[in-house]
């Protein structure tokens, strides 16, 4: 996987990639040993759409699975210098429904927008965040809120907007 990955010259080699490594096949094969592939694979592909399939699907499939080995490497990833770690460490646990773990969720979000530095503001976390919240609130509607009202000063308009899009009677502006 990594030397088609390494090698590739265009997206679309990654993207094949991507879909090998989620196929249902080689589900057996997909244990934490490959932690370090998808972090050489987030930190690689550097852009939305690469890290966010990797994250939101095989890196998310590891944390529920192994979640006391790969738990404290997303904590690790959420405060990271690298904007593509950070987001992975954001958006792993979309669509993980009731196994999302949120108190993980809640550690992320705030380790990765405080304290306030250079990543923070960056639009990539700022969305992450909203959208890692919007996912949850599907689940756990009662929790995004009270969350939000506790973060709000430290959450982007944009991370706000994103969370309370669906939630009945949140105030979503946020501005």
């Amino acid at each position: 996987m990594s030397t088609l990955w390494d090698d590739a010259d265009y997206r679309e080699e990654w993207y094949a990639a991507l879909t090998m490594l989620q196929a249902p096949k080689h589900r057996r094969w997909r244990d934490v040993t490959l932690l370090p592939l998808y972090e050489h694979m987030v930190v690689t592909g550097r852009w939305w759409d690469v890290v966010d399939d990797l994250s939101a699907h095989a890196v998310r499939e590891l944390l529920i699975a192994h979640p006391a080995a790969v738990a404290p490497i997303i904590g690790q990833w959420a405060r990271d210098d690298d904007l593509w770690r950070r987001r992975a460490a954001l958006v792993c646990q979309v669509g993980a429904k009731g196994d999302t773990d949120p108190e993980l969720l809640g550690d992320v979000i705030t380790s990765a927008m405080t304290p306030p530095d250079a990543l923070s503001g960056d639009f990539f976390v700022r969305k992450g965040i909203g959208w890692a919240l919007r996912d949850y609130a599907r689940t756990d509607p009662d929790w995004v809120r009270a969350f939000v009202e506790e973060h709000r000063a430290g959450l982007s308009p944009l991370s706000i907007r994103e969370a309370t899009k669906h939630l009945a009677g949140a105030e979503a502006t946020g501005e």
